[in-house]
């Protein structure tokens, strides 16, 4: 049986469920590559190259390829799995939170249940949120209402 890549690496975005687009503005990387350089998956992503390599500095990100020269060269799934980094920051996730997503992932499917349960709390937090915004839309509405 062969796998998808989603399920040889669920932890990639891969095909993303409707409304999970990457932002406005951001340029597509070149087609018909799988290296690009640390000024293109910015470009790409929206991160600063500064926030990039802090990522890789802090253990966020996997050990990125470098060229001949030195130069980082990020494959289509270094691209995949900071969009995924990208998803959890928007939830308010903290960064040591996420560095310690990033390590289960990298000690393998053993650690399945412990990722599961830090995305649960994660999901909370932002259902918590959610409501939180709900509730302060509401006494907007209700304050705009009074002045119309």
């Amino acid at each position: 049986m062969t796998l998808t890549r989603q399920e040889q690496a669920p932890d990639l975005i891969g095909e993303e469920p409707e409304g999970c687009d990457r932002g406005p503005g951001l340029r597509p990387l070149p087609e018909g590559r799988d290296r690009y350089t640390i000024s293109e998956v910015s470009a790409h992503t929206g991160l600063s190259v500064h926030t990039l390599r802090w990522y890789e500095r802090i253990g966020l990100m996997p050990h990125i390829d470098r060229s001949h020269t030195g130069q980082r060269r990020y494959s289509d799934k270094d691209v995949s799995w900071l969009a995924l980094v990208n998803k959890l920051r928007l939830t308010g996730m903290a960064v040591a939170d996420m560095v310690r997503y990033a390590d289960l992932v990298r000690q393998g499917e053993h650690t399945y249940a412990e990722r599961r349960a830090l995305l649960v709390a994660t999901r909370q937090s932002v259902l918590d949120r959610i409501e939180e915004l709900r509730s302060t839309l509401a006494v907007l509405d209700y304050k705009i209402d009074l002045y119309s």
